[in-house]
């Protein structure tokens, strides 16, 4: 039988970080974890600045680190349906090894001026090998809480996690790259990769168990979290959340510069990932009564609204503001992204089910910084901020359209092939 723990000294109507943290086990997985996720945050800045320095040229290593961001996002998925199947440890130690090994390569390959074809052949291994600590941890949060009101707190609490790494991952691979050497960036991140990865698997016992459903230990045939269908309104979802995030860099960064002051760039991003942070711990604090599909129809819709205002926007303060309610608008529909994920997907599903939101949004910024750029190049004036608006809105249109799908599976029940348990009858 699965462990499930939850403190018995509060009420689990009022579910908090305190309590959360309490939960026995859980540090032993959420430092590992937290050291382990902390490379995903710095892996494409260090490529573009080694592969900027190398190369000269900001349009060579953009693409090459886009070539790892979306073999990241095509890769991802799979690799949690591996883990679901076998277990995260057997999918885990291998696969940081690999990343290792691939970023290193990288990296050598990049100092010694290789021609851009190299390059692209390790950038793509350097992607598809990046372990998916979050969904990881995520998942283990299920084997920890089961149906508890905490479930909620763990998604805010993880959504703060990964922005606090993607504050923290940047910072980090900035300095080294340049107070210490290009190269350094993506050495770093390899070797955090590999120590954290190692030390993350090696926590055995809080990992999901193989073919567990719901706490049980029977035995499933294992399905595609993509076949359930509300998973794949969620991705939608998702990809409009990364075109926030990519539309959001590209359009600040052209902004700050259009007005003379580009080290205006870094304090609005601030601005945007600390509204990010702050709503989501107040999320996680929140007893909420409300369902989460009605919640997450409305805070889409909130961030949708927010969004489409910023490409009218044309001064520091404004755009300050605006960012800020941004941010505070993606935190929720995160947040409760995630926590659906408990109700729409079989327990031997959900490591994959994550990996796809996850790779979603990374598959959605990389699109967005793309178009983004283009957008910049061509029109100017802000005209990149309206990535952000058509990508939300977009969502939003097939998430109010598809709202049913997002209902919870009935209980006893697995879906797409899994094995029910019929309640036995008296036969006389």
């Amino acid at each position: 039988m699965a462990s499930t723990v939850t403190p018995s000294t509060s009420s689990p109507r009022r579910p908090g970080y305190g309590q959360l943290l309490r939960t026995r086990g859980a540090w032993t997985f959420l430092l590992p974890g937290f050291a382990a996720r902390q490379p995903f945050a710095m892996l494409t800045i260090s490529i573009v600045l080694l592969v900027q320095h190398t190369s000269g040229s900001y349009g060579v290593a953009g693409a090459v680190a886009a070539a790892t961001g979306v073999s990241m996002a095509l890769f991802a998925p799979y690799s949690g349906r591996l883990a679901d199947r076998h277990g995260q440890r057997a999918v885990l130690l291998p696969g940081v090894l690999a990343h290792s090994a691939a970023g290193l390569t990288l990296t050598a390959l990049a100092l010694s001026d290789a021609p851009l074809w190299a390059l692209f052949a390790a950038a793509v291994p350097t992607g598809a090998s990046v372990p998916q600590i979050g969904p990881m941890v995520r998942a283990r949060w299920g084997v920890k809480l089961g149906g508890s009101p905490l479930m909620s707190t763990a998604a805010a609490f993880e959504s703060v996690t990964d922005e606090l790494t993607f504050v923290l991952g940047p910072l980090v691979a900035t300095a080294l790259c340049t107070a210490v050497d290009p190269a350094a960036g993506l050495v770093t991140e390899a070797a955090l990769t590999l120590v954290g990865g190692l030390l993350f698997a090696a926590r055995k016992s809080t990992q999901p168990r193989v073919g567990a459903v719901d706490g049980d230990l029977a035995r499933v045939e294992h399905v595609s979290a993509l076949r359930v269908p509300g998973v794949r309104v969620l991705i939608v979802a998702f990809l409009g959340i990364g075109s926030v995030f990519g539309g959001m860099q590209v359009s600040l960064a052209a902004f700050t510069e259009s007005i003379g002051e580009p080290g205006l760039n870094g304090v609005l991003y601030g601005v945007f990932a600390a509204g990010n942070m702050l709503s989501g711990l107040v999320c996680g604090a929140v007893a909420w009564k409300v369902a989460p599909q009605r919640r997450l129809l409305v805070g889409y819709g909130a961030l949708a609204l927010t969004a489409s205002g910023l490409w009218a926007a044309h001064s520091v303060l404004v755009l300050a503001g605006l960012g800020l309610l941004v941010g505070m608008c993606v935190a929720p529909a995160l947040v409760t992204g995630y926590t659906l994920v408990d109700s729409l997907v079989p327990a031997g599903a959900r490591t994959e089910a994550f990996t796809w939101l996850t790779g979603a949004v990374a598959l959605g910024q990389a699109a967005a910084v793309t178009v983004a750029g283009q957008l910049e190049d061509g029109l100017g004036d802000g005209a990149g901020f309206l990535v952000p608006m058509g990508g939300t809105v977009l969502a939003l249109v097939t998430l109010v359209t598809l709202r049913s799908r997002l209902s919870a599976r009935a209980p006893g029940r697995t879906v797409a092939r899994g094995v029910g348990h019929r309640v036995p009858a008296t036969v006389d």
